[in-house]
């Protein structure tokens, strides 16, 4: 039987290196043969068992590789083809695909819906840290990759460029809007270039560490505010006039910045949360005006799907945004545990990896 190299989660605490089978390609499916994936923030999650996944799973979930086999169903594509596949793999048939929500693919049942249904790699089958990965539903989900474009210039598009632009979408931002990304990490990056380029005028990027306010720059910020030296709500306050924001943007997940972004936004304002909180948040009172304030709070999933990797490629080639300047580490898959050490406990200025078989 074919083998390959595969990160594979072992338990809490170790994510290793291990040899498994090549992946049996099904009529639906296709295997790529992954050429530049990387480690997610999520990912880190896992590790620390703070998502539960099945022992023995691969992991990871933002390919980029070249079409090694295709399902006996799969038309339209050929062997030997570049593509990349979304973080969110969506069948297109299910109940949550026909409402327009394919990221929430889970099939329905008497007893509900699978919330994260569309997120199967690295959650449920097996994902991308590997030499080889087996993409569902091919035809729904593999989009050719442009030619002139290298894969760490459309590594972001998979997972945080989708789900960074996505919370600018979800805010429904508008010419002229002012914006508050909270946390400039890769998907805070991501939001903020995503909001500049929904037409806000005012694009505020927080964060603590320096390096991270200077890409926020970069990624089309207007003002960065320091949460280190500064009250991130009353410096957003101030340099509105008092008005509040449009929209803010949270990209941590913590109740610390959920109750900022709440503080900062004008009556009627949105709050469009890509965060994954590991606890309850709490609501405070004042900041949500006792519920009368004609707020807005919206939650984003990563979407997924052929169209949408096809659109943000588009936008990349098109010289809108440089996302490869995110790129600050580059390993080789036989070293993704030195990758995760170094990625998860964010040493040396790491903002996101490379990781090539």
């Amino acid at each position: 039987m074919p083998m390959m190299k595969a990160a594979v989660f072992v338990e809490p605490g170790r994510i290793v290196l291990d040899d498994k089978p090549i992946p049996d390609v099904g009529p639906q499916d296709a295997l790529l043969r992954v050429t530049t994936t990387t480690i997610c923030g999520t990912d880190v999650h896992i590790l620390k068992g703070e998502y539960p996944v099945a022992r023995g799973l691969t992991i990871g979930h933002e390919p980029v590789g070249v079409i090694e086999k295709l399902g006996s169903a799969v038309k339209g594509y050929r062997e030997g083809q570049r593509v990349i596949a979304g973080a969110i793999t969506p069948s297109g048939w299910s109940n949550a695909c026909q409402c327009g929500f394919c990221a929430q693919d889970g099939a329905g049942s008497a007893h509900g819906w699978k919330p994260m249904g569309g997120w199967r790699f690295g959650n449920t089958i097996d994902g991308c840290q590997a030499e080889y990965v087996l993409v569902p539903d091919a035809m729904f989900n593999l989009a050719p990759v442009p030619d002139g474009l290298s894969d760490e210039a459309v590594l972001m598009c998979p997972d945080i460029m989708s789900t960074g632009f996505a919370g600018a979408e979800s805010a429904h931002i508008r010419i002229g809007d002012a914006v508050a990304v909270f946390a400039q990490g890769p998907i805070g990056l991501c939001a903020t270039a995503g909001a500049k380029l929904s037409g806000a005028s005012l694009v505020i990027g927080v964060d603590r560490l320096p390096e991270r306010l200077e890409m926020a720059r970069r990624m089309g910020a207007d003002v960065v505010v320091d949460a280190g030296k500064v009250d991130p709500v009353s410096e957003i306050l101030r340099l509105t006039g008092g008005r509040g924001v449009d929209a803010a943007i949270e990209a941590l997940g913590t109740q610390a910045t959920f109750e900022a972004a709440l503080r900062v936004l004008r009556p009627g304002g949105t709050l469009s949360s890509l965060g994954v909180y590991s606890t309850d948040l709490r609501i405070p009172l004042d900041a949500f005006a006792a519920g009368l304030g004609d707020h807005r709070i919206v939650t984003s999933l990563c979407p997924g799907g052929k169209e949408r990797m096809r659109r943000l490629m588009a936008v990349i080639e098109a010289g809108r945004v440089d996302l490869g300047a995110m790129v600050t580490h580059r390993f080789r898959l036989d070293d993704i545990e030195a990758a995760y050490e170094l990625f998860g406990h964010q040493r040396d200025g790491v903002l996101k990896v490379a990781v090539t078989p």
